[in-house]
């Protein structure tokens, strides 16, 4: 059992034992998660929070693994929500981001969690935002998040995240094509990992014209590329160092806090909405009832869907 009241102190202390039950309420919506957000609240806003998205092959593991080495090195304390594909059956996730990157496993410094997309689209998990509070009331430095790898839909990472990186490779067909549909307008910084390959240098080419054709005013950051060989490590302390870099102009411009306002009020609009959808379709209050005899009018062509949605909030009013 999870007490509330004494959940920050113990998380704050390094119990990685109670922020593993913590992060399983938080996914599980277990009945303590409320009290667990009010209890968490007060210590969070600290960490920081990067993003990893780009489409499946990339390397996003590969250099999420070398970022926790070279972040370790200067002593920042690390968390990871690695969010896997679902199963179609369990709803289980495979947990493959946490075998890939057990170098890091036993170093008290790192705390890794996989979780399941659930179905959620976005490349991400519908749990992740409250989790992400979970890592920072722990006391976490940076928290880096790896989306599942679903390509051009997987843009629901920057409503989440401080900063949001981009990966792309060489070798996978037009590199602007297969990122295109809105994955380019998230970075904040783009990686060409396994850049030692052919193609790299065309796929920067690429990258760097589309970045130069983008709006953006004298004072706006303008997205850097870098490039990297996640598996030698090369590269990784230039990324380290523009992501410093964004973090310190963010800060420097406002942006920081105005994308931190921007996530708070898409957590609570997303809650908000979740609570009225259960309240209107409560089968105990009869709501579910109603919204069965709505439908059969709008299925029947007697009701419009947009009347039928106003009877069906005003009968909740």
């Amino acid at each position: 059992m999870i007490d509330p009241e004494t959940v920050r102190e113990r998380l704050r202390a390094g119990d990685r034992r109670l922020l593993a039950r913590v992060l399983s309420a938080i996914e599980d919506d277990a009945p303590v998660l409320r009290d667990l957000a009010a209890a968490l609240a007060p210590a969070t806003g600290h960490a920081y929070v990067i993003g990893l998205t780009g489409a499946p092959g990339v390397g996003k593991s590969s250099v999420t693994t070398e970022l926790i080495g070279a972040l370790r090195d200067r002593g920042d304390r690390v968390g990871v929500l690695a969010v896997d594909p679902s199963s179609p059956f369990s709803g289980g996730a495979l947990l493959g981001d946490r075998v890939r990157m057990q170098e890091h496993a036993l170093d008290d410094g790192v705390f890794i969690r996989s979780m399941a997309s659930r179905g959620h689209l976005g490349g991400l998990s519908a749990a992740a935002p409250q989790a992400l509070r979970g890592f920072d009331a722990a006391g976490y430095d940076v928290v880096l998040v790896e989306t599942v790898g679903v390509g051009q839909s997987e843009v629901e990472v920057a409503r989440i995240a401080d900063a949001c990186v981009v990966l792309l490779a060489p070798g996978m067909g037009d590199g602007v094509q297969a990122a295109k549909a809105g994955v380019l307008e998230i970075g904040d910084l783009f990686v060409v990992n396994k850049a030692d390959r052919d193609g790299a240098q065309s796929l920067i080419r690429e990258l760097r014209g589309m970045v130069a054709l983008a709006e953006t005013g004298p004072d706006d950051w303008k997205p850097p590329i870098v490039r990297t060989v996640a598996v030698t490590g090369e590269g990784i302390a230039e990324l380290v160092e523009r992501l410093d870099r964004f973090r310190a102009e963010a800060e420097r411009t406002g942006r920081w806090l105005d994308r931190r306002l921007g996530r708070a009020e898409t957590e609570v609009s997303a809650l908000a909405l979740a609570s009225l959808r259960r309240r209107l379709v409560a089968a105990d209050s009869g709501g579910g009832d109603r919204l069965v005899e709505l439908a059969e009018d709008v299925r029947d062509g007697r009701l419009d869907p947009y009347a039928a949605a106003d009877r069906l909030v005003a009968a909740r009013e």
